[in-house]
């Protein structure tokens, strides 16, 4: 059975050690690093599936490392974060994380988002495997699937997050039919939605504005009030 191979980012030498030992005894193999150099360093020399990253590192933080992997590498993240807020969580997700979790955290709830995690990343559904359809085309926009590029109907590649991509790809499987906010809370990141969490919406926000929908008056993608979204335009697939 394949081990996976985790990397640890956090600056906190005791957290590092007790993720190592906990990790390690739940199957994984685990290198732990103290900041973005050692990680980089780390990521040239080994293959990872899963880097676990802590918001609050010295040197370049956090979020701009989520964001400096993603884009060159589809390798899942999880972003820890110590202050809880969820202005930083958000920020995460936008710049291209697969989950978060607060610390302090229990070391099982952490197990338990590294398992979901990975699942994920191995086990997308059948009808969002990359080799299924190449292109989707909606309303003069092009979605290549294998390189994850947004072209606008003027030939302008629109930069996408991992969380708008996949969220714009579950609508775009999907088009005309109404996902809820749990249902795209639950594809994009893996959890349950909770009364405080405004992931989607402003994923769905920061979308919109790239697609240059009006927020107010949507031609692409609507609001149904009480229930979640939907993509209103025919979409085309090669």
């Amino acid at each position: 059975m394949k081990q996976d191979h985790l990397l640890v980012v956090d600056d906190d030498a005791e957290l590092r050690n007790l993720l190592r030992e906990y990790l390690g005894q739940a199957g994984f193999r685990v290198t732990a690093v103290a900041d973005g150099r050692q990680m980089q360093r780390a990521l040239d020399a080994a293959r990872f599936d899963l880097v676990i990253l802590d918001v609050m590192l010295p040197g370049e933080d956090g979020l701009s490392l989520c964001r400096r992997l993603r884009a060159g590498s589809r390798i899942p993240i999880l972003m820890l974060t110590a202050r809880g807020d969820e202005v930083d969580r958000i920020v995460g997700l936008e710049m291209g994380a697969d989950d978060y979790l607060s610390k302090p955290f229990n070391p099982r709830e952490l197990l338990a988002r590294v398992k979901s995690v990975l699942r994920r990343a191995v086990s997308l559904p059948e009808n969002l495997a990359d080799e299924d359809v190449r292109r989707f085309r909606f309303a003069d926009w092009t979605l290549d699937t294998h390189t994850r590029q947004l072209r606008s109907p003027n030939g302008v590649v629109v930069d996408l997050s991992g969380a708008e991509y996949k969220l714009l790809r579950m609508l775009l499987e999907h088009p005309h039919r109404v996902l809820t906010r749990d249902q795209m809370l639950e594809f994009t990141q893996g959890r349950e939605a909770n009364a405080f969490d405004r992931a989607v919406d402003v994923q769905i926000g920061r979308l919109r504005r790239k697609l240059g929908d009006d927020p107010r008056e949507p031609r692409l993608i609507k609001t149904v009030r009480n229930e979640g979204y939907v993509l209103s335009v025919p979409v085309e697939r090669a």
